[in-house]
């Protein structure tokens, strides 16, 4: 083994796409369902971006991580079975995109019973991994994700590369799989004037250059390059086009992997 992975691997590359669809637009304010352009560009997401990078995946033989709210999964169930027949993993991410921080326990404990039963039944699986909306956890969530069997969360910051999170009420262990704004879509390219996200509209150029610069680094110390992405605005064409140069540029690299979330939390989950 060498450094934190296992064998000759000197990095790991974990590509995961948070499917929102309209959920985190109607979360944030449901009077936006009467906006048809702000709803038809969320829906753009799972109905026409996943589709594409499902295909860019399969060309580049990558596996990835799609992070589904149960309500895209419950308008989108299809899309669901697709992602999880062409081997990647569908992991958990509320259910109407509902920030954790803003739930009582009982609240926050009802929807990941609800996203679990909702994603299980059409997988077959249970999710064992979790994303929380906005990344804003509570000070429940990981006593509540333990008590539900979820292998990993990936929703902190404390490390980049995964390591171990304690629930502090019953003491059990989750892998957390760090995440940084740094590496998010959202920030570069959201621009809704309707609901006030006036952002900067970064070109794919500029955000190659950052994303490709943070993966050089976490290359050179051995850790993990975790890439949050959502299909509404990394789906557009030429930011599609920006990742595959991205990850042909990361495969140049040697002894990098790509995996799931799922299975680098598998190589650091306790006991294993």
């Amino acid at each position: 083994m060498s450094g934190i992975w296992p064998g000759d691997t000197q990095c790991v590359a974990m590509l995961g796409f948070d499917v929102d669809g309209v959920s985190s637009w109607l979360n944030r304010d449901p009077n936006f369902i009467n906006h048809p352009s702000l709803m038809s560009m969320a829906e753009y997401g799972p109905a026409v971006a996943t589709p594409r990078i499902l295909d860019m995946l399969d060309a580049h033989n990558v596996p990835a991580s799609f992070y589904v709210p149960g309500y895209v999964a419950e308008t989108h169930p299809d899309l669901v079975k697709e992602i999880a027949a062409r081997g990647q993993e569908v992991a958990h991410h509320g259910y109407m995109h509902e920030p954790p921080s803003t739930l009582t326990r009982e609240q926050e404990d009802d929807v990941l019973k609800r996203g679990i039963d909702i994603l299980g039944g059409l997988t077959g699986e249970q999710p064992l991994g979790y994303r929380s909306p906005s990344w804003e956890l509570s000070e429940h969530s990981l006593d509540l994700l333990a008590g539900h069997g979820f292998l990993y969360d990936s929703s902190l910051m404390g490390d980049d590369a995964p390591y171990i999170e304690t629930a502090p009420q019953t003491g059990q262990k989750l892998v957390e799989i760090p995440i940084h704004w740094l590496l998010d879509d959202a920030p570069n390219f959201v621009y809704a004037p309707v609901a006030n996200r006036l952002g900067p509209m970064r070109s794919p150029d500029e955000v190659y250059l950052t994303w490709a610069a943070e993966f050089e680094g976490l290359y050179r110390y051995g850790r993990a390059f975790v890439l949050t992405m959502h299909p509404q605005y990394i789906g557009r064409p030429g930011r599609l086009l920006m990742l595959e140069r991205l990850i042909e540029h990361i495969k140049t690299y040697p002894n990098v992997q790509f995996m799931r979330a799922l299975d680098a939390a598998k190589l650091f989950a306790p006991g294993e």
